[in-house]
């Protein structure tokens, strides 16, 4: 089957090819891949590789001859629905954003192409292949691509530029010795007459932005930043998408890395505003958003908020309520103000009236669809949700000073219905907008928390897990500002927290993972420890009520919370956990080797809490006499034995 498989992907009709190349691809991700083609491999690489090739009819699609096209309007039909990703609340230590799956395959690709062909088939079946096989097929690929990047027909260097590009994540290891001298070739290919020769440059320059990062800045980074925010520039507009897409990478990996070189970035993209047609304008709003996410309050400089800001301001006065994008311009807003802080204050009374009136006018209309469905349309809620997101990030930023905002709004009002939306993402929103308005500003939280707790005890369903983990985090925050007097609503929250966090991934046996977490392995840690968090927070503040139900929590909430830094958060957890452990000591007694292992993640815990970390483990030491507890020390792993005797003296 191989043979005749091989010569079908090499077939000259390419509906023939296209088919016999999705075989392998779909092979590819079985795992019985390796045995069944690892001795195919010398023939197979070759005819992915050939079949990576622009053919003649893609150049005529792709008007690859057309060099210049940036004055030309698009057309409305080419530009893509967006879909927005509503806000979920991640704890401190969850900074590092997770891998979009869909990134990667060949995402350098037109739309006018979007319809899969050969060469797409082909380039996604070689990445899946770099990720099975690594290293091992690097003898089959780079005496192919020596010849392929240096060729001088443009559409066979384009070709090997987007091999390179493909393995990039399965290969990266084995390529390192040949970065040097290929990276600098590839910025070279940023500035190749050939438009699609540029914007594939652009394309694979960011798969292996990660290394570039990696290195002296000077080396690599600068080199290809510059040249990089020149074909954001392009006059080709496929060129200045696939750097604008390239360029909000490289700003995701650099992070701070950019703040010395922000003067000149920011002159780059506000020049681009001036000169982008309707599709890169989206994309470039993301490229602005992602800087603010990566250089933080490095942006907050008066030089380049009067840069930023006119243009942004001028997009926003632009666009009617009803105008699709708005969603991509809010979200920028959102990553700038949160970025902004206090430099965000002359903007944000317009901003914030705006948000609260798209919320308002989402719910009017929806309410009016809900009573006569035949004489009015649905509404698209994608409005309220974003507009909630971009209230979030102004509460984030400006802190106590959105108060004065919130105070002449009906926000609480408008939230008070959102968060009982039939939608789960205008849920999941409203709860993390609770979160930091609780944060920010809970004066004008607190008249509406006896009517709010019923509504976050319904949303702990762990089968909404992003509402659910917003509703978890927007309660333990309320608990940090209502104290004591949180005592009435333990109940409507409590049960259900202990439920969630039993859920059947927790560890069964006693250091099925706690050793090898303190070896320097990960430990199966559950998605978020926000669960264990509010829990530990609820406890400290009326640790009467819920002490008593130590016992059915305790080994989950210490397998969770092992695993995440020190940080605030955690902190105010772990004091709750002190306390439940004074009121009901018995309640931990059976899994104490997991409570020791999770005072032992502590790097530094500050003198209080470890205070009271000493207090338990001494306590709990004298109360089983030496004896006892050394027989109970033998079962730590040896980490574990260095650390409590280092730290704590047992």
């Amino acid at each position: 089957l191989p043979q005749y498989m091989l010569q079908r992907t090499q077939d000259s009709d390419e509906n023939v090819a296209l088919e016999a190349c999705e075989f392998w691809l779909t092979l590819a991700e079985q795992p019985i891949c390796k045995e069944v083609l690892t001795s195919h491999l010398v023939q197979l690489i070759p005819i992915l590789v050939n079949g990576m090739k622009y053919s003649e009819i893609d150049i005529i699609l792709l008007k690859g001859d057309v060099e210049e096209d940036e004055a030309i309007p698009d057309s409305e039909q080419d530009i893509k629905p967006r879909f927005h990703k509503s806000r979920t609340v991640t704890l401190q230590h969850e900074e590092e954003r997770p891998q979009d799956p869909e990134d990667g395959e060949d995402e350098d690709d037109d739309d006018a192409l979007s319809d899969w062909n050969l060469r797409k088939c082909s380039a996604a079946a070689l990445d899946v292949l770099a990720n099975v096989f690594r290293e091992e097929l690097l003898p089959h690929l780079l005496p192919l691509l020596k010849e392929l990047l240096f060729h001088p027909e443009w559409v066979i260097k384009e070709s090997g530029i987007l091999v390179l590009g493909a393995i990039a994540e399965g290969c990266m290891q084995g390529m390192v010795p040949y970065l040097p001298e290929l990276i600098p070739h590839l910025i070279r290919g940023l500035a190749d007459k050939k438009a699609l020769v540029r914007s594939i440059a652009c394309w694979t320059l960011s798969r292996y932005a990660h290394w570039v990062v990696t290195q002296p800045p000077d080396m690599y980074l600068k080199p290809l930043m510059t040249e990089l925010l020149k074909r954001i520039l392009d006059s080709n507009k496929r060129v200045q998408e696939a750097a604008c897409s390239a360029f909000a990478t490289l700003e995701e990996e650099a992070c701070t890395e950019l703040v010395p070189y922000l003067s000149f970035i920011l002159d780059t993209l506000v020049f681009a505003f001036g000169k982008y047609q309707h599709k890169n304008l989206l994309i470039l709003y993301d490229a602005i958003g992602t800087l603010a996410d990566s250089v933080g309050h490095h942006l907050n400089q008066p030089e380049y908020i009067q840069k930023l800001m006119p243009p942004l301001i001028q997009k926003w006065n632009e666009l009617k309520d009803e105008d699709k994008d708005l969603f991509p311009l809010l979200e920028c807003l959102s990553s700038v103000a949160t970025a902004l802080q206090s430099g965000f204050l002359p903007y944000c009374e317009p901003v914030y009236q705006r948000c609260v009136t798209l919320v308002q006018k989402t719910l009017a209309q929806a309410m009016m669809y809900n009573q006569h469905p035949e004489q009015y349309e649905a509404p698209d809620k994608d409005f309220m949700i974003v507009a909630l997101d971009l209230l979030s990030g102004l509460a984030e930023g400006l802190g106590c000073h959105v108060e004065q905002l919130v105070a002449r709004s009906n926000i609480m009002t408008l939230l008070f219905q959102c968060m009982q939306d039939t939608m789960p993402e205008v849920r999941q929103s409203s709860f993390a907008l609770l979160g930091d308005l609780t944060k920010a500003c809970f004066v004008h939280v607190k008249p509406c928390i006896a009517e709010f707790m019923p509504i976050l005890g319904t949303n702990l369903n762990p089968e909404f897990i992003s509402v659910c983990n917003n509703a978890t985090w927007a309660i333990g925050e309320i608990c940090m500002q209502m104290g004591a007097e949180m005592q009435p609503y333990v109940q409507m929250v409590l049960n259900n927290l202990v439920e969630i966090i039993n859920r059947p991934n927790t560890p069964k046996t006693l250091l099925e993972n706690t050793g090898e977490a303190l070896e320097g392995g990960e430990g199966h840690s559950r998605d978020t420890p926000g669960w264990a968090i509010t829990i530990g927070r609820l406890g400290f503040v009326c640790p009467q009520e819920v002490a008593p139900m130590l016992q059915q929590f305790i080994r989950p909430w210490c397998t969770s919370l092992r695993n995440i830094r020190d940080n605030e958060e955690k902190d105010s957890a772990f004091r709750g956990i002190c306390v439940m452990i004074g009121v009901n000591p018995g309640g931990v007694v059976q899994d104490f080797i997991f409570f020791c292992d999770a005072v032992a993640s502590w790097v530094s815990p500050k003198d209080d809490l470890r205070d009271m970390f000493y207090k338990i483990l001494h306590g709990f030491k004298d109360q089983v006499g030496e004896e006892n507890w050394q027989q109970f020390s033998e079962q730590f792993p040896p980490l574990l034995k260095d650390r409590l005797a280092a730290f704590y003296g047992v």
